[in-house]
């Protein structure tokens, strides 16, 4: 089995540059003191009568990496679109931390509380390279101006540095986001999402599509950067979930069913049930 080196978070943490510690004022600090980073109480969303989320309940700790599960319609994309201000639901509460109320807040300032999320599609620029993907990302809460007409300066040049290297790019900076592979594309995108420093990564389906040395890969990846920030993959591949997860959720017609480690949730009579099925 090949094994994939990726940098260690601590080792992020100190290239972080100025500018994005910045958003670490008052407002933006997370309170974690009971080291939970994302309450979810009572959430319910209703699209034309079919409940999305039915009254749902969730706590994510703060640093851990969390798997969510569940057939199609389980309700897992509608729980990102309400954490990240994409959808307003029907009633519950949201909060980052112990003091934030998310339902409150706008897309942006979500975004910029730290809270960043990746789809399942890369959405990279083709036409761009690796490295300036990279910086349009880095600038993309600074308006169209600022990324066209300032300069990198030696800090912002270092993290992207960095970040290219955490997500085993750093050898094709210069090379078009198009060329790259599907999966490297798909790292492209997580690094994009790192690159502006969240506290929470909201990951959705990171492996669909890739080869099994690229799921390897990014198994390590995601298990590198939880610890330090606090990573939630909504994935559908089994193999993938057991090679990362510690807690696994399940959903089911819009709320959580069951939850504990991988070897839990595979013994449990309602998620056979309703999701993995009678043979295991």
């Amino acid at each position: 089995m090949t094994i994939f080196n990726f940098p260690k978070i601590e080792h992020v943490r100190r290239a972080v540059p100025p500018f994005r510690s910045a958003r670490n004022n008052s407002e933006s600090a997370v309170d974690v003191s009971h080291n939970v980073i994302l309450y979810v109480e009572s959430l319910s969303v209703s699209f034309d009568g079919f409940k999305a989320l039915d009254d749902l309940n969730l706590y994510i700790n703060n640093g851990e990496l969390r798997c969510l599960i569940g057939a199609n319609g389980a309700g897992k994309t509608t729980l990102m679109d309400v954490i990240t201000g994409k959808t307003h639901p029907d009633r519950g509460h949201i909060y980052f931390g112990q003091t934030i109320d998310l339902l409150g807040k706008t897309e942006t300032e979500i975004a910029q509380l730290g809270i960043g999320r990746k789809f399942q599609k890369p959405t990279v620029f083709e036409n761009q390279t690796v490295f300036s993907n990279l910086e349009l990302a880095m600038r993309g809460d600074k308006g169209i101006l600022h990324a066209l007409f300032s300069k990198l300066n030696s800090t912002d040049l270092d993290w992207i540095k960095e970040v290219t290297e955490i997500i085993g790019l750093d050898s094709k900076e210069n090379l078009l986001a198009g060329a790259l592979s599907h999966g490297q594309k798909q790292w492209l995108e997580i690094g994009m999402l790192l690159i502006a420093d969240p506290r929470l990564m909201l990951i959705d389906e990171p492996v669909a599509g890739m080869t099994a040395s690229e799921t390897e890969r990014t198994a390590e990846l995601l298990i590198s950067l939880a610890g330090d920030r606090t990573v939630v993959v909504v994935e559908h591949d089994m193999d993938f979930v057991r090679s990362i997860a510690r807690t696994v959720t399940v959903l089911h017609q819009g709320s959580v069913i069951a939850e504990g480690s991988m070897s839990d949730i595979q013994n449990n009579p309602a998620v056979v049930e309703v999701y993995l099925g009678e043979e295991q």
